[in-house]
């Protein structure tokens, strides 16, 4: 998919607000970039995906964001779906792939990230690894396996197991890893150091949170697998962007979307943050990680992931969020 070249300053001089729910650390430098390049100021208000996505639902018209930056598209969607996001430029839609662009074209996505199943090298081999996320409810696996109910992306891998299989399959699959004594954390990294160690033996991420431990540590005793059966649990989300509809710096906003889809801001995306890019051409990929046409996909339509709502009831309902 072709980039754009450059990003043309926007013409309003008022300071673009920005609701991120992408990590401060991760994100701030391609921010800072397109503020040097630009001259646009921009603040930026950081917060949980799920969460900032629901400060703006519940500011309405008032709120002072113009853009939402989002960690998957079930936040993305949940603010297309109450209709709080413009329809992107159709030139802005072309620059990626129409699977990671919002059926109504309301968001976009800016990189790409892979659903994993981390695991200790030391204790596992390949052979080990379970064929899809159902088999980790069995008793071989009692106490080994880590997750992350608050993160914004394991919410919607739920969302996703929910649109595949249905409410009740949903329901019994999160129940039976309850019961199964699934290990708690409260985001990827502590898993992914914790299965480093042996804590844990396996555990569902991102695939990018391994790749920061072997950029550091090349030894780190560690590696990702791909599901081999379609499903939730191969399935890939996209880090994304949209415009709020009551913007009121709406040029600078767009302006910024176009930016992540930038030449630079694309191999950032890959060569710190070890996401996927969604735009630019071939790729040398960081060690670790494997082409996405290698990995067996579900066949899911990320617009449908907007039920953020329904899959927070649920995680409520079975105690996995208080």
């Amino acid at each position: 998919m072709p980039v754009p070249e450059t990003v043309t300053p926007a013409p309003e001089s008022r300071t673009l607000v920005v609701y991120s729910g992408r990590n401060e650390n991760l994100v701030a430098p391609v921010i800072e970039s397109f503020a040097a390049e630009t001259g646009i100021k921009v603040e930026v208000r950081y917060g949980g995906t799920s969460a900032m996505a629901a400060t703006i639902l519940e500011e309405g018209s008032n709120s002072p964001a113009d853009v939402f930056y989002g960690q998957d598209a079930g936040a993305l969607g949940a603010l297309a779906k109450a209709g709080r996001l413009q329809v992107l430029p159709e030139d802005v839609q072309s620059l990626v792939d129409p699977a990671w662009v919002a059926a109504d074209g309301s968001w976009i996505g800016t990189s790409l990230r892979a659903r994993v199943l981390v695991y200790n090298t030391d204790e596992l081999t390949v052979e080990d690894l379970p064929a899809n996320i159902h088999d980790l409810t069995d008793e071989q696996w009692r106490g080994r396996v880590g997750w992350a109910p608050t993160n914004g992306s394991f919410q919607a891998f739920v969302t996703a197991l929910r649109v595949l299989e249905g409410e009740e399959a949903a329901k019994a699959w999160l129940e039976g890893m309850i019961a199964n004594d699934v290990q708690v954390y409260p985001k990827n990294t502590p898993i992914v150091a914790a299965t480093g160690v042996g804590e844990i033996s396996v555990g569902l991420v991102n695939h990018y949170y391994l790749l920061r431990f072997l950029a550091e540590d090349p030894e780190f005793t560690a590696a990702n697998h791909h599901f081999a059966e379609a499903g939730p649990g191969s399935m890939v989300n996209v880090a994304g962007a949209g415009i709020v509809d009551s913007c009121s710096n709406c040029e600078a906003a767009e302006a910024f979307v176009r930016y992540l889809l930038s030449q630079e801001a694309q191999d950032y995306f890959l060569s710190t943050t070890h996401e996927y890019p969604v735009a630019g051409g071939q790729v040398d990929l960081p060690s670790g990680a494997v082409p996405l046409d290698t990995v067996t996909l579900p066949e899911i339509d990320l617009s449908d992931l907007e039920d953020l709502e329904g899959t927070l009831a649920l995680l409520r309902a079975i105690g996995a969020l208080e």
